[in-house]
C-alpha cells in the first residue's frame, strides 16, 4: 500500500508496478543486446500508439518541453510564417519558442479562457498568410481545453500547411489518429498518459514533415535536437544494431517498452472509450456539488478543470482535493469569464488506469 495520496494530476499519473519494477532493475549498456532488442521494439511501438505507421519515431531524454523545441528547430527556418491555435499557457509557450527560432509568429486565439477558438477563425487566419506551420495544443493543462485536431488538421492540408500537435497530454488516452487525421508531427512526453516516470521526449514525424526536415537550406539551430544527429540512432536500433550519439536514459527506455506494451494490450480503440467513460463519471461528479462547476467548453477526456466562486466551501473542496488526490489548485484570472474569480482544481483521468468509475466519481465528494 502506497503511503500517499492518489496521484490525480495531469503528470505524473500513476505507473504500472511492471514500469516501476523496470525502474528499479540493474541498468544495462546502452549497446548490450538485450537493450537494442528493447529500443528497437519500443521505437517500432509508438508507431502503433500513435496510429501513425508510416511515421518517423524519436524517443530522446528530456521533457516535453524538448519535444516541443525539436518539432519546432527542426522545421522552422529564419523567416518561416507559423500559425499557433492558442488554447491557453502552452500555447503561449509554443509561439515564444517557434519566434526564437526566426519564425514569424501569427496566434489565433479563444475568444474567452476555457474556450477554443473556432474552425472558422482557424481558417480565415490560415487563408490570409502562406503558413509553413500550424501549431495545435491537443489538451492545454492550463485550461483543459480539448482541441478539435481532426477539424484544424484537415484546414491545414487543405492549404498544404504543416500540422505539428502537441499531445503531451493526450496521445495514449484522448482520441488522436495522427496519419488518418493528416496530422504531420505529433510530440508528447513519457509522464502523462504514456505512463513512464518523467524524462523522456517523444515524437512521431509523418512523411511530409521529414521531407520538410530534408529540404531545409539551413543548418538546425539547436545541436541536441538536430534530426541529422538522431536519425541515424532511431533508424540504427529499429534495425537491431547498437549506435550513439548521446547516452539514452536505459531504465527509461525499457520502461517504455513495457507501457507501450500494455496500452497495446488493451488497445488503442478500447482505451480511448475507457477514458471518455471515466471522464464522463467524473464530470458528472463535479456537476453534481452546487458549488462546482467546469472550467472549459471544450473539456477533455484526460484533464478536468473544475471552477468555483472562492466562496469557503469551495474553498474547502480544493484543500480536499489537494489533500486525498495531490490535485492541483489555483486562483485563476477571470477577466475574460466573469465578474469573481474562480478557483480551479485540475484533475487528471489518466491514473485511473485501474480504477472504477466511482471511484473517480468520488474525486469531488467531501472527507468522511
Amino acid at each position: 500500500m502506497k503511503e500517499r495520496a492518489l496521484l490525480m494530476i495531469p503528470g505524473p499519473i500513476e505507473f504500472s508496478p511492471k514500469v516501476m519494477r523496470a525502474m528499479g532493475m540493474p541498468t544495462t549498456s546502452h549497446v548490450a543486446p538485450n537493450f537494442i532488442e528493447v529500443f528497437g521494439r519500443a521505437i517500432e511501438r509508438m508507431r502503433e500508439v500513435f496510429l501513425c505507421p508510416s511515421g518517423q519515431p524519436f524517443v530522446v531524454a528530456g521533457s516535453g518541453t524538448v519535444a516541443m523545441d525539436m518539432a519546432a528547430a527542426n522545421l522552422i527556418e529564419r523567416g518561416d510564417k507559423a500559425l499557433v491555435v492558442n488554447t491557453g499557457y502552452f500555447g503561449d509557450r509554443y509561439a515564444t519558442l517557434l519566434a526564437r527560432y526566426g519564425a514569424e509568429v501569427t496566434q489565433v486565439h479563444a475568444p474567452a479562457v476555457g474556450d477554443a477558438p473556432s474552425l472558422e477563425a482557424i481558417e480565415s487566419a490560415l487563408k490570409e498568410g502562406e503558413y509553413k506551420l500550424m501549431t495545435i495544443t491537443h489538451v492545454d493543462t492550463s485550461t483543459a481545453v480539448a482541441a478539435d485536431v481532426q477539424g484544424m488538421a484537415a484546414l491545414g492540408r487543405e492549404v498544404g500547411t504543416l500540422v505539428v500537435v502537441d499531445g503531451v497530454c493526450s496521445v495514449a488516452g484522448e482520441e488522436l489518429r495522427q496519419e488518418a487525421w493528416g496530422v504531420d508531427l505529433t510530440l508528447t512526453a513519457s509522464q502523462k498518459a504514456i505512463g513512464v516516470p518523467p524524462g523522456l521526449a517523444l515524437v512521431v514525424a509523418g512523411p511530409r514533415a521529414m521531407a520538410a526536415f530534408r529540404q531545409r537550406e539551413t543548418p538546425v539551430g539547436n545541436y541536441y535536437a538536430d534530426w541529422t544527429q538522431w536519425l541515424p540512432i532511431m533508424e540504427a536500433y529499429e534495425a537491431r544494431r547498437p549506435s550513439y550519439f548521446g547516452t539514452p536514459p536505459v531504465n527509461l527506455i525499457w520502461a517504455l517498452d513495457i507501457s507501450l506494451g500494455e496500452i497495446l494490450d488493451e488497445g488503442m480503440e478500447a482505451r480511448f472509450a475507457r477514458h471518455r467513460i471515466l471522464s464522463a463519471a467524473l464530470q458528472a461528479a463535479v456537476l453534481r456539488r452546487n458549488s462546482l462547476t467546469l472550467f472549459s467548453c471544450a473539456a477533455s477526456a484526460l484533464c478536468c478543470a473544475v471552477s468555483s466562486c472562492a466562496s469557503s466551501s469551495a474553498v474547502r473542496s480544493a484543500a480536499a482535493m489537494r489533500e486525498r488526490f495531490s490535485c492541483s489548485s489555483c486562483v485563476v484570472s477571470s477577466a475574460r469569464r466573469a465578474s469573481v474569480k474562480p478557483m480551479r482544481a485540475k484533475l487528471s483521468c489518466s491514473s485511473a488506469r485501474r480504477a472504477s468509475s466511482s471511484a473517480i466519481s468520488a474525486a469531488t465528494a467531501p472527507r468522511s
